[in-house]
């Protein structure tokens, strides 16, 4: 069986080409041996293994990834080299061969990538200016109690004021003042704390 009618039987298993158009013209060569990279030989024994498919065959090395891209004149001689040589030992090692995946551009009208759909962007920080229709809500009052303030006015010290009465769910609030102490005068600054004296012989 020669490489046309070989092609022809694996092109079923190529499930997601719908036509020999949308068949990839170049190759993804993997796995392959350092030596290829390093030594001028090995090189040409990769290459001639490919030119004997396709003549025209370009390469393009890799070397950090250990793989090279080969682009073919046709998609058909691209197709032999994968199934003639995918999982082939060449130069002491055994090389995969990937078809090289084109993005089409869907209901495009340049060849240039278009912006996502408005709905899938999202802001990343609310915008600078307010949406359309918002408006500023007034701040509330605050709430006083005055019956509490009225209390609190009518206290005297030494005395004991029943706050807030109790009730089933609260205890009640009992506030008792303390006296001035003896000596005491409103206004005058309070005595200045001195500080501790550190013990005698330490550093």
């Amino acid at each position: 069986m020669d490489d046309v009618d070989l092609l022809c039987d694996e092109m079923e298993n190529l499930t997601e080409m719908l036509d020999i158009e949308d068949v990839p013209s170049a190759l993804i060569i993997a796995n392959i041996d350092n030596s290829v990279f390093e030594d001028p030989a090995a090189q040409t024994t990769f290459e001639n293994i490919f030119k004997e498919i396709d003549k025209g065959v370009t390469f393009i090395y890799l070397k950090n990834f250990r793989r090279a891209r080969l682009q073919f004149i046709s998609s058909e001689l691209a197709s032999i080299a994968r199934l003639r040589y995918d999982g082939v030992s060449v130069c002491g090692q055994s090389i995969r061969c990937y078809f090289i995946q084109h993005v089409r551009l869907q209901n495009s009208d340049s060849n240039h990538l278009q912006p996502p759909a408005p709905q899938r962007m999202f802001l990343i920080s609310p915008p600078a200016s307010p949406p359309v229709g918002w408006e500023p809500v007034p701040e509330a009052e605050p709430i006083i109690n005055y019956d509490l303030l009225h209390a609190i006015a009518r206290l005297n010290p030494g005395d004991v004021h029943e706050v807030h009465a109790s009730t089933v769910e609260a205890p009640a609030i009992v506030v008792h003042l303390c006296e001035d102490p003896e000596g005491y005068e409103p206004g005058k600054m309070r005595q200045k704390i001195t500080q501790t004296k550190r013990p005698d012989g330490t550093s």
